[in-house]
């Protein structure tokens, strides 16, 4: 899971720099890895076992703990969590059973017992085989009993990787609509409005599934202010949105016309009363859940910030609820940078600024890039010539939009090494294609899956 080592050196040179950015944000993943934070929250007591500090449920009465787990980090969590229900001892996996859905490549070498089938699936678009994980997951939860207790654990990627469609909604409607989407730059808000109205788990649709079965979801956030009904379209927790705010979606877009034509007239029954509503705050079907935060952006950023500090740099967090189009938001980056650089506000150097939070990307042309990507890219053209002072602009599951980075990072050198190989700046901006361009550079980071996933971290430092 770490970023590439590289030896810290207390000068604060650009080389000085980057090496201390590979140590703050291997600092930050560590502290938010989703097994550590199962195990902080779930824990064994005696004949109990207790979340978040409370006892949730005595052994006595369970014949059955049912584990789903869904999203990027599910295979750690689901390993954490099988730890902790069977004590260690191989006589209790009977126990046991259930689910683990998490995308291609996320699974390699897991060590989870067979009583848990483990099926990997298509992100950021659902494929055929996330149709056959909800088709499980609804099985599963038909099955249960009084005797039953179910443990949900959630973390990004999950509305993706477990479409479950309803009736009339094909994978091609949902492949098309998350496409145009995010095409669009929609947030990830706006889009799982519109996926809880055309799913059978989302939107506290499975909790209405399991009840009254007891459940426990666990949940790593890969939401901006880590909302429960947001984060993986909030399966276990009440909808705060309706059928007409999905619309509206589509509507603020204009995207009406290339909206899926059964997902339109879905939609549009919703809203005028011919289809079932999301359960909402008040259901009683919530009375028999808990949902608890276990890992957060907060967490990583705050672990980024005490890593500089134990550098020798004064560390400030800004803020962990960025949002906008990448581009605009790499223009007050740099201002920041600036800020530091020339007038020491709002700190002096040598000094580390973080925030963290989650861009979005409007496409205008054909190139291969991710958010983090082009928020570095455009930096880079902001910071040209400005000495000493870089910044990483990270992904924190490692995968950058559709690319094998996991962001990158740059300097006021970047736009330099770039022009001087043959590259027009502005023009590779223009067409979304930050990639090889980065990649021309060696300002791409490269790090494979990470195991979790708390939306995106941008560290800027000036020595």
């Amino acid at each position: 899971m770490d970023l590439p080592d590289s030896p810290h050196h207390r000068t604060r040179n650009l080389q000085g720099l980057r090496q201390d950015l590979h140590v703050i944000g291997n600092a930050a993943l560590k502290a938010v890895d989703p097994a550590a934070a199962v195990k902080r929250c779930l824990q064994r007591h005696d004949a109990a076992l207790w979340i978040d500090g409370e006892a949730w449920t005595d052994e006595s009465s369970v014949d059955r703990f049912v584990l789903l787990a869904v999203g990027k980090a599910a295979v750690p969590m689901a390993s954490a969590a099988v730890e902790v229900l069977t004590a260690g001892d191989s006589n209790k996996l009977d126990q046991v059973s259930g689910l683990v859905v998490t995308k291609y490549g996320h699974a390699v070498e897991h060590r989870l017992p067979p009583s848990v089938e483990v099926i990997e699936a298509g992100h950021p678009l659902p494929d055929e085989s996330g149709l056959r994980a909800g088709r499980a997951v609804i099985a599963c939860l038909e099955r249960l009993t009084h005797r039953d207790r179910v443990l949900l654990l959630l973390s990004g990627g999950a509305s993706a990787l477990l479409p479950a469609p309803v009736e009339g909604i094909t994978l091609d409607d949902l492949q098309a609509l998350t496409e145009i989407l995010l095409g669009a730059g929609a947030t990830i808000d706006e889009m799982n409005a519109i996926r809880k109205h055309l799913s059978r788990l989302k939107g506290g649709q499975l909790a209405r599934l399991a009840a009254p079965v007891p459940l426990a979801a666990l949940v790593l956030s890969d939401v901006v202010g880590d909302r429960l009904d947001v984060i993986a379209s909030g399966p276990s927790a009440p909808d705060l949105t309706t059928y007409r705010d999905a619309l509206e979606v589509l509507e603020r877009y204009r995207l009406l016309e290339r909206t899926p034509a059964a997902v339109l007239e879905h939609l549009r029954a919703g809203a005028e009363g011919a289809r079932d509503e999301t359960p909402k705050p008040g259901d009683r079907i919530f009375d028999s859940v808990r949902n608890v935060i276990v890992g957060s952006n907060h967490q990583a950023a705050c672990a980024a910030v005490a890593q500089a500090e134990a550098l020798g740099y004064a560390g400030l967090l800004l803020t962990t609820f960025v949002e906008g189009e990448a581009r605009e938001v790499a223009r007050v980056a740099v201002a920041l940078a600036k800020g530091v650089r020339y007038r020491e506000v709002p700190l002096r150097p040598p000094a580390c600024l973080v925030w963290g939070g989650e861009t979005t990307v409007t496409l205008r042309g054909n190139g291969k890039g991710g958010r983090n990507q082009e928020l570095a890219l455009a930096a880079a053209i902001g910071l040209e010539g400005l000495e000493n002072v870089a910044m990483m602009a990270l992904a924190t599951d490692g995968t950058d939009g559709p690319t094998d980075a996991g962001g990158a990072m740059v300097d006021g050198d970047s736009a330099g090494r770039a022009r001087a190989q043959g590259w027009n700046l502005h023009a590779t901006l223009g067409e979304n294609n930050a990639y090889p361009l980065l990649d021309a550079t060696g300002d791409l980071l490269r790090i494979g899956p990470t195991g979790t996933n708390v939306n995106d971290l941008l560290v800027i430092l000036v020595g």
